[in-house]
């Protein structure tokens, strides 16, 4: 009898002791990605993003999950996929694509951490205090781009001085949009700007249309989710329309475009990551000190200027951190 009793026991015990474990086996974090564009344009910055939180200690998949929120370039969706993430309890927020995504969040919920990456002032945002002390529950890398603008524009008038006209391009819903910094640059060197605003994709044809009428020798395109998610179209509208353009991000170059000027955000995503990592082993936002970008590159499609019949100096292909051949 007492062996039946002690053999019941030990069943017993073995049957409710991996219920046990699991009860006791910590629920995996859970990490909110939001971004402005889509997952098939963004799939190099997503694992930059993953590299960095596996420098941070953690894998996904393994030790954490990631859900993805993608607003395919418009901005009106943000508000309902931040209040998703939030809803969905995730142990921080990524908010990366630019700084609509972050503001987002920030509307979104004052408690969970934010990673935010973007190119407007964090501060003058309201996203942050400082960027040497945040003070709330946002901190990120900022890769300056909006204050880029004026540099790209510098850097297009260096390689066409000719041109008389320069139009600019951009998303009038962008809340870091440079317009008042390139008219100021352009002033100060004698040309003719012209804004040109596109809001949404079918603005795109009417645009160039424009831009060729007016004689534009030249576009700018500003740093846009919209303009990044829909590249492809873009520089093949410059191309149909033999426009040179200059754009913010290396993966316009490598889509045809001619040049491109800007941080480089697969390095930008890695130290998202990293900083996310962070903040999961405990770290406050509070307390990490916004970074800024540290990498920059000039890159060049040379068979897009061979195709415009552009002579590109010795002098600036020495300043050129890639070329595209």
């Amino acid at each position: 009898m007492e062996r039946r009793r002690f053999l019941g026991v030990l069943c017993a015990t073995a049957a409710a002791s991996p219920l046990a474990t699991l009860a006791q086996r910590p629920t995996m974090p859970f990490i909110g990605f939001l971004n402005t564009g889509s997952p098939k344009e963004r799939t190099h910055l997503v694992e930059a993003f993953r590299q960095g939180l596996k420098e941070a200690g953690y894998i996904d998949g393994k030790d954490v999950a990631i859900e993805y929120r993608w607003a395919e370039g418009h901005y009106e969706r943000l508000p309902s996929l931040a209040s998703e993430l939030v809803r969905r309890q995730v142990a921080v927020i990524a908010a990366t694509g630019g700084s609509e995504p972050a503001v987002a969040a920030k509307a979104a919920t004052s408690t969970i951490p934010i990673v935010f990456t973007g190119g407007g002032d964090p501060v003058q945002l309201g996203l942050v205090a400082s960027l040497s002390r945040p003070g709330g529950n946002a901190t990120g890398i900022t890769n300056v781009g909006s204050s880029l603008e004026a540099k790209r524009f510098e850097i297009l008038r260096e390689l066409l001085p000719k041109v008389s006209t320069i139009a600019y391009l951009v998303n009038p819903n962008n809340v870091t949009s440079s317009v008042k910094e390139v008219s100021a640059a352009a002033a100060a060197a004698g040309k003719q700007l012209q804004v040109v605003n596109v809001a949404v994709e079918s603005d795109f044809e009417p645009a160039f249309a424009t831009i060729k009428r007016s004689r534009a020798g030249a576009v700018l395109v500003a740093q846009d989710a919209l303009f990044v998610t829909r590249r492809d179209q873009l520089v093949a509208l410059a191309g149909r329309h033999a426009i040179p353009a200059v754009y913010g991000f290396r993966e316009f170059t490598i889509a045809g475009g001619l040049l491109s000027y800007g941080a480089d955000i697969r390095d930008v995503h890695r130290q998202a990551g990293i900083y996310t990592g962070r903040i999961l082993k405990g770290a406050k936002p509070a307390d990490l000190p916004v970074l800024q970008a540290t990498k920059f590159e000039l890159v060049l499609n040379l068979k897009t200027a061979k195709k415009l019949g552009l002579n590109i100096s010795r002098d600036f292909l020495a300043r050129v951190d890639a070329v595209i051949e």
